[in-house]
């Protein structure tokens, strides 16, 4: 990850009540891990956490190994490190675990709230960025953005080369859940003229009636309708392989596939084949089950697949961002607070 100089302070900061409310007595410090990350420095997470009287420790640049640092922790701040119960076992005192990110799927909730830890994340840090990632790969797919620079680079100038376009405006875009970053997404795409569905067993028709946005009762309707799917789903043993060689073969023959939300939601190895079969035109994909893909991935020789590395997330306000509320969420849980953006609420009860 690029060094980010944004400057933090355009995040409003820990408030006055993090000092000492249901605090444990001051000559007492709490601990903070932070296991791994992408970071040139931990200044912003430091700061917050100083506020309330904790040490942070940085397990990427510690001659300690992960078990001994979180022996001690009251606290920690995760990126991938997966936290299964054996982890949680291992640090007894840990009161929250902060993922920094929107997914949890790396921390066993259940686990973690048998044990009364509180789980968190940022759900709202980069939806400005996710959402015009989503579009700028329907954008490149649908205009061969990519397709025609490669040919002109390679010596070919024709305008006609590869598979006819067609006009955004009047196409549909069907949306797999209909959380913050979908509706981003779909106010972006009425823009450009779109019609927008969306499939969400969550929600009725209320909870859209503001928007221009229609709901269909089921995914097989979406898939048939749309001229371009994109995915918004959480990871979830329930959606993990959800769209597979059945649903593939559901959607136009015209149509792409975005998925900017998790990787295991798509069945790669049907996508690669769908494309070659000419079931879909192309897709467009910012996560994938692997990461970063094996040399052997069937995606990687595919011209109308457009691969971005897990980028969409990605600003230097976003990360700013992201790394002041995954430090906050637990600088509350210290001092007493429920944070912000807790995950396993059923810890409460």
């Amino acid at each position: 990850m690029d060094n980010y100089d944004t400057p933090y302070e355009q995040f409003p900061r820990v408030s006055t009540p993090f000092t000492t409310r249901s605090r444990v007595p001051p000559s007492m410090t709490d601990t903070v891990v932070f296991t791994d990350h992408t970071f040139d420095d931990l200044d912003i997470e430091r700061e917050i956490l100083d506020e309330v009287g904790a040490d942070l420790l940085d397990a990427e640049t510690s001659d300690e190994s992960l078990e001994s640092l979180l022996a001690d922790a009251d606290g920690v701040i995760v990126m991938y490190e997966e936290v299964d119960a054996d982890l949680l076992d291992a640090m007894p005192d840990c009161r929250v675990v902060s993922r920094t990110g929107i997914g949890f799927d790396n921390v066993d909730l259940d686990a973690a709230t048998e044990r009364g830890v509180y789980v968190t994340n940022v759900p709202d840090y980069c939806i400005p960025e996710v959402s015009s990632h989503t579009i700028a790969h329907l954008l490149a797919l649908e205009r061969k953005i990519v397709e025609y620079n490669d040919r002109i680079k390679s010596g070919e100038w024709d305008v006609n080369a590869g598979r006819t376009m067609h006009r955004l405006d009047g196409q549909t875009l069907g949306l797999i859940a209909f959380g913050d970053i979908a509706q981003a997404v779909a106010e972006k795409a009425s823009a450009f003229g779109m019609d927008v569905i969306a499939h969400d067993p969550f929600l009725d028709p209320d909870d859209v009636a503001d928007t221009d946005v229609t709901l269909v009762d089921d995914l097989s309707t979406l898939l048939a309708e749309s001229d371009a799917v994109s995915i918004h789903s959480p990871l979830t043993p329930q959606t993990r392989g959800m769209i597979g060689a059945d649903e593939l073969e559901r959607m136009k023959e015209s149509a792409f596939l975005l998925n900017t939300a998790r990787g295991g939601i798509v069945d790669e190895a049907a996508l690669a084949d769908a494309i070659r079969a000419g079931s879909i035109a192309g897709a467009g994909l910012d996560v994938l089950e692997s990461e970063p893909p094996a040399d052997d991935s069937p995606l990687l020789d595919l011209d109308d697949v457009i691969l971005t590395p897990h980028a969409a997330y990605n600003s230097a306000e976003s990360v700013v961002e992201l790394r002041t509320k995954a430090a906050r969420n637990v600088a509350q849980t210290l001092t007493g607070d429920v944070p912000d953006y807790l995950v396993n609420d059923t810890v409460l009860d």
